[in-house]
């Protein structure tokens, strides 16, 4: 896994409010690189580093093994939760807890996003003018 990739997701999730969560496949779409199997790669070896009871599978599902450990810090995080966490089955609630970034925030995800695909290929890429698709074509 790229160190540049590890790094722009971390930063993404160090952006996620207390009682908000996210999908591994939302941080890759707020990225713009990736998908659910490299941000959950990125969390399994690096989440520790961060509010990794904020990333889940998109059913809602905590982390397999971490269930328990997570399950306190939602509730000391007043989470959405669906089910009766202790008596059976729950999962986030991710209608009700799922992060919208704000404006400001959509601006940080944004410089995070920028600075990634300049570390991986070069400022060149990153402001290229989109051509035309009529250029050049007569009616």
């Amino acid at each position: 896994m790229r160190e540049e990739y590890v790094d722009a997701v971390l930063a993404v999730i160090e952006l996620i409010p207390e009682g908000r969560v996210v999908a591994y496949g939302d941080v890759a779409e707020l990225l713009g690189s990736g998908g659910p199997r490299q941000v959950g790669a990125v969390m399994s070896h690096y989440g520790g580093q961060v509010a990794w009871w904020r990333v889940l599978k998109a059913s809602g599902a905590a982390p397999e093994s971490l269930e328990a450990r997570a399950l306190d810090n939602y509730l000391a995080e007043g989470t959405p939760l669906r089910g009766e966490p202790g008596r059976g089955a729950w999962r986030v609630d991710l209608a009700r807890a799922r992060w919208a970034p704000t404006d400001e925030e959509l601006d940080a995800v944004e410089e995070i996003a920028d600075l990634l695909e300049t570390r991986l290929h070069g400022a060149g890429r990153l402001h290229r003018e989109m051509s035309d698709p009529d250029d050049g074509i007569d009616p």
